[in-house]
């Protein structure tokens, strides 16, 4: 495979940019090689710049549940551009998907929009301490939402890739108000909130896909509601990622726990900047001008990325059958995986819930970060290489998750199954 444009686009981007990436698991750190430089995308491909094709199971990390350059939504944009880009002022097509957005969820009563999951879930953090008045968090090890200094404390994907479970420059006086606990583990949550009377909330993903693909059990978000019920702490469920990803409804769909607050993002802007929290209209309503919780952002609900989320969720909600789709495929490519790995007697475990999809290079089903952190990487990264190498792009990291899009069909399906198979063939063989 020719790559010379891409090593030099990278070559020079390092140059200006930090490791010549702007999120750092693009810099493929964990697999090794070039990481291809885009020029284009269509359906369920995209194009390098020295014009090789992928069949993309990355999806922009989640956003794109319909694949790259869908008509629907480029339509969509291209109709709001005419009117303008920002104005700064309130719009309608903001209530319009806030109401969209509603109608699908059991959770929220009310919303907020912003520009990315990381403010998203700093400020569902800020509204559940000022609802309680209490200080402390509990997050979950391998569990990642977003950059901000309190959740940055043992999060799991690019930090699990680069080996920094929590990040320099975050003060000790914040992360001291952060309590781990392991996933799916329910003595350690009781754990942290025997240690400190002040918990205010805890946040979650019911489904972790920054570890890795790692479901919750049900048991244990039924008994994570009711822990928080009995200390008076609030429940924030993370569905940046999950969120119209699982199902209509998510994750919360999926275990039926309600939350107190949630945090949205990915889908809902259709492959633009948009993300969102929302939950109970008593703790929303503590926002300010309402109330005294200050958040604010100049493009917050900026009229472009809300009409790609309106015509997104709008094309969701017309497909009925949309995520059982979606799932069925999922089901094929991982059950396809697994059979292709045994053929070789390469243990692999694998998983899916909608069209969020993951596997682990693991003798051991994976049930939290302990058990993620025992994969083999370096069979991971010769299996991406020579994935890649076959035009499939799968996420560069043992430590993330995949998506389907509904441009994809069985065809597409079986096509990368053979070429795993050819990969794992060419693995053994070359021990």
């Amino acid at each position: 495979m020719n790559m010379l444009q891409s090593i030099n686009d990278f070559n020079e981007a390092k140059q200006v940019i930090p490791g010549g990436v702007n999120s750092p698991v693009r810099a493929f750190g964990s697999v090794g090689g070039t990481p291809p430089f885009i020029a284009r995308g269509e359906g369920a491909y995209i194009y390098d710049e020295d014009n090789n094709a992928y069949i993309d199971f990355v999806q922009s990390w989640g956003p794109l549940i319909f694949g790259h350059a869908d008509k629907d939504v480029e339509s969509a944009l291209a109709m709001a551009i005419k009117d303008g880009l920002s104005f700064g002022a309130p719009t309608q097509k903001e209530t319009t998907l806030v109401k969209q957005i509603i109608s699908l969820t059991q959770s929220v009563e009310k919303m907020r929009l912003v520009n990315s999951g990381t403010e998203a879930t700093m400020s569902a953090l800020r509204l559940a301490r000022a609802y309680t008045k209490k200080d402390d968090i509990i997050k979950f090890e391998g569990c990642y939402h977003g950059h901000s200094d309190s959740l940055l404390v043992s999060a799991g994907s690019g930090c699990a890739t680069f080996g920094t479970p929590s990040s320099p420059g975050v003060p000790s006086d914040i992360s001291k108000h952060t309590l781990v606990a392991r996933y799916n583990d329910i003595e350690s949550a009781r754990a942290c909130f025997e240690s400190s009377k002040n918990v205010a909330c805890v946040i979650i993903e019911a489904l972790a896909g920054n570890m890795g693909f790692v479901p919750a059990d049900k048991d244990f978000m039924q008994d994570l509601r009711a822990i928080c019920d009995k200390h008076n702490a609030l429940l924030i469920i993370d569905e940046v990622m999950s969120g119209f990803r699982a199902g209509f409804d998510g994750a919360i769909g999926i275990y039926g726990v309600e939350a107190d607050l949630v945090t949205y993002g990915k889908v809902i802007g259709g492959g633009m900047p948009l993300a969102a929290f929302g939950g109970r209209a008593d703790i929303m309503d503590m926002l300010s001008p309402v109330g005294g919780v200050y958040q604010a952002g100049t493009l917050s609900g900026n009229p472009i990325a809300v009409s790609a989320g309106i015509a997104t969720l709008a094309k969701i909600k017309a497909n009925p059958h949309l995520y059982k789709n979606l799932n069925a495929l999922a089901q094929r490519l991982i059950n396809g995986l697994k059979d292709a790995a045994l053929k070789h007697k390469i243990p692999l475990q694998v998983d899916c819930r909608g069209s969020m999809f993951g596997f682990f290079f693991n003798e051991n089903v994976v049930k939290n970060f302990d058990d993620a952190k025992k994969s083999d990487t370096k069979m991971f990264a010769k299996f991406h290489q020579k994935m890649l190498e076959k035009g499939v792009y799968f996420a560069c990291s043992q430590f993330e998750t995949g998506f389907i899009c509904s441009a994809m069909n069985e065809a597409m399906i079986d096509e990368v199954i053979a070429k795993a198979n050819e990969a794992f063939n060419e693995i053994v063989y070359e021990g």
